[in-house]
């Protein structure tokens, strides 16, 4: 059949004949069919304009394609699941910390069927939100009290909100940290209502810079866990246990932001010892926040714990419900917390496998997927390294194994080739050669994997 020419704006199709070709059928079933109606009309709308420009005629078969590619980047933008073969365990642009099969299918029931967020079973009343979560929280931790807000941002703004609003707030230049998305402590900071008082300079803080910015506006000292980057050299900080001493002296609660949020030592497996949540309760730190995505290994939360009182304040301000969290966020938390307060988070939480798994087994992986994929003469089996990632340990590198391939092959287009698989294999480039690090691949996705290799490399 002779290919349909388009000269003229009155030759393009309608956008209902577009709609119900046999050509596009099985791409536009991908999308909502709203959607692929506005997508139609804006490629429809974008040809006439360059045809009016141009005069050069176009075919439908042209039309039907760029429909086609803008179909695909729209099905693309939905969420998926991806292969995270960056190197970076804890990849805030692909979810953070991955979420343990077992811990989800115990909660599937939670999250298909209706539960008792806020029902008590016992007394056949309206109950709290999340009491068993709040309880497992200070116990975990060591503290009076504990409550879940959205994320850690939520957690830090409604705190100043609550005890420092028009009040001041004083922290060290040097923790004035710039967080993911942009968000800035300042910023929020301003938000919330409080005024910031930065003492010290960029790399050096004494006690005494606290003290002389203490007056009798002064709500609360605020610490701030530098976890997402180093400072070396000539530095100088104060430890969160002199802060609260300083604080009893003036009577002014610390709060103590820590970020990642890890419930214990990393030394073993990390190499390096990240600051715990129950060393920040046990020095005296009123409030103590973190992610429940990051070291955590949960799912987006702020956690809090602290003073009970402090606790209470925090829970009885209004902006509290605007930030509190669902029945899916608790369910996952309260596996979580149960996992640590039994001592086996190590074998349950996802996060701690990933971390924990041997070079020797990635090695192996790594030998079976090279194996499968033909044994490619441009594709090497190296040592890399990977990184804990989400703001937390930025310098400490995690010892790893990467498929390496070679110069000849172009970096850019394997990497769009990877992310073109299905699922989606998101890689790195180093040293203009692309790798794909296996430190965080599922050992269940070497025949993926492998077959993947195959075709990128035709």
């Amino acid at each position: 059949m002779a290919e349909k020419i388009i000269r003229t704006p009155r030759d393009f199709p309608a956008v209902e004949i577009i709609l119900q070709s046999e050509e596009l059928a099985h791409d536009l079933s991908a999308i909502p069919r709203p959607i692929a109606s506005e997508i139609a009309k804006e490629v429809v709308a974008e040809l006439k304009q360059q045809l009016s420009v141009t005069a050069e005629p176009t075919t439908q078969d042209s039309l039907f394609d760029a429909i086609r590619e803008r179909i695909r980047d729209e099905a693309a933008a939905r969420i998926t699941r991806v292969i995270n073969a960056t190197g970076i365990v804890v990849h805030t642009n692909l979810g953070r910390a991955p979420l343990s099969p077992q811990i989800f299918d115990e909660i599937k029931k939670t999250a298909i069927g209706y539960g008792n967020i806020e029902f008590d079973l016992t007394s056949g009343k309206r109950g709290g939100r999340g009491v068993a979560c709040e309880r497992y929280l200070a116990t975990l931790s060591g503290a009076e009290s504990g409550t879940v807000v959205n994320n850690n941002a939520a957690a830090i703004f409604l705190i100043l909100n609550t005890l420092a609003n028009r009040k001041k707030v004083i922290i060290s230049r040097g923790e004035l940290v710039q967080i993911g998305g942009g968000f800035r402590i300042p910023d929020i900071l301003n938000r919330s209502g409080a005024r910031l008082s930065e003492v010290g300079t960029t790399n050096i803080t004494t006690l005494a810079d606290y003290e002389q910015a203490i007056d009798d506006r002064t709500a609360l000292i605020l610490k701030v866990h530098r976890s997402n980057f180093v400072q070396s050299g000539f530095t100088q900080e104060v430890d969160l246990k002199a802060l609260v001493t300083l604080g009893l002296k003036h009577g002014l609660p610390v709060v103590n932001d820590l970020g990642s949020g890890v419930f214990g030592s990393t030394r073993e497996i990390l190499g390096y010892h990240e600051p715990t949540v129950q060393e920040s309760v046990r020095a005296g730190a009123a409030l103590t926040c973190f992610s429940g995505d990051k070291m955590l290994g949960g799912v987006q939360a702020g956690l809090i714990v602290g003073q009970r009182d402090v606790v209470q304040k925090i829970k009885k301000n209004p902006i509290f419900r605007t930030v509190r969290v669902d029945k899916l966020v608790f369910a996952v938390l309260e596996r979580l917390l149960a996992a640590y307060l039994n001592g086996t988070h190590l074998e349950e939480i996802k996060l701690w496998q990933v971390l924990s798994r041997p070079v020797q087994e990635l090695r192996r992986m790594a030998e079976a997927i090279v194996v499968q994929a033909g044994s490619p003469s441009d594709l090497s089996i190296e040592e890399t390294a990977a990184f804990v990632g989400g703001g937390a340990l930025p310098e400490q590198s995690l010892p790893s194994i990467g498929l390496v391939f070679a110069r000849s092959r172009n970096a850019n287009e394997m990497m769009i080739a990877f992310r073109k698989s299905s699922p989606p294999i998101i890689g790195r480039i180093d040293n203009d050669r692309f790798i794909l690090d296996l430190k965080a691949v599922d050992s269940d996705d070497v025949a993926m994997l492998a077959g993947a290799v195959s075709h990128a490399l035709g």
